[in-house]
């Protein structure tokens, strides 16, 4: 196995390139929507695509990491970075505590562990007096960061959540070419050799998954203040389903995939929302028709492709 994808740098400078110019041709709210998304489906991805561990319950990070953050800010009173802070750090915790009990599983069962976790972060979040219940948490707001720097405005906004998805990016890229990246390789595609090898594979999935949540719950972090909110929305199963949605469409186990995915199914949401419940309808079917026609993800076929070419 290669430590390093060939062409990953390009993929870093392109992100920075894109996400530097978006604002000139793209509604600022919309891409910051984007990028939330995106880390959260990258996250998902290091799980999924790189560990082998199917979630159906990582909606419980993002959604506890907004309400967190919102909470911290609003009513703690504490400055946006420590929000920030805050919310990421609760999703990592929740990430350890969850993964250290689902984490004795796998396949199905692992899935359905995470689920019902997830439907537990749901009722608290409903039944919680201070996250507004079926209203959320509303009214989040954007103070100063540092104290000097406004976020009132969009533009502002959008390029802290730039910096803070190129920082999560970074991190993934990072996991997934390094020695540690390599053992969840070799823990997905065989298990038992990993085993064999000497390696403590539970372990090694626990930190995955931890790291996976907390990368999450940064993503669940940046959306509350995004949109001044925190909402049921957020905690989901319909996120956690959208997220696998996202990787599979995008390209599972490729860096750029979820990124793509997310501007897929976000798109799709947002330019047909005129069509009321049929976007779930024209959504399900360009899923079945990316799984019948790109096997490997949109992502996953155009490197497929630049291979055979080159």
């Amino acid at each position: 196995m290669s430590g390093r994808a060939p062409g990953s740098a390009w993929v870093y400078a392109l992100l920075a390139v894109l996400g530097l110019t978006a604002p000139l041709f793209i509604y600022p709210v919309f891409a910051m929507n984007v990028l939330c998304l995106a880390l959260f489906a990258s996250a998902f991805n290091l799980l999924l695509g790189y560990t082998g561990l199917l979630s159906f319950g990582h909606a419980a990070f993002l959604g506890s990491a907004a309400y967190l953050t919102g909470q911290a800010v609003k009513v703690w009173g504490l400055p946006i970075e420590l929000g920030l802070l805050a919310g990421t750090a609760g999703a990592a915790l929740l990430g350890l505590i969850f993964g250290a009990l689902a984490i004795r599983r796998s396949g199905i069962y692992f899935a359905m562990i995470t689920l019902g976790f997830a439907q537990l972060i749901y009722f608290l979040a409903l039944q919680m007096p201070w996250t507004g219940g079926e209203d959320g948490l509303q009214g989040i707001p954007r103070s100063k960061l540092l104290g000097i720097l406004g976020l009132a405005g969009n533009l502002p906004m959008y390029y802290l959540v730039l910096c803070l998805f190129l920082l999560g990016f970074g991190v993934i890229h990072r996991t997934i070419h390094s020695p540690f990246g390599q053992v969840l390789r070799a823990i997905r595609e065989n298990e038992p050799r990993a085993v064999s090898l000497g390696y403590d594979v539970e372990r090694y999935k626990l930190l995955a998954f931890v790291i996976s949540a907390g990368l999450s719950g940064l993503a669940g972090s940046m959306k509350a203040l995004v949109f001044q909110s925190a909402t049921l929305a957020d905690v989901h199963w319909h996120r956690s389903g959208e997220v696998v949605l996202m990787t599979l469409v995008g390209g599972m186990g490729t860096p750029l995939g979820p990124f793509v995915g997310a501007l897929v199914v976000v798109g799709l949401e947002n330019y047909l929302a005129g069509y009321g419940s049929w976007v779930t309808v024209i959504t399900g079917a360009v899923f079945m028709a990316c799984v019948l026609a790109f096997r490997r993800g949109i992502v996953g076929e155009a490197l497929a492709l630049v291979k055979r070419l080159f």
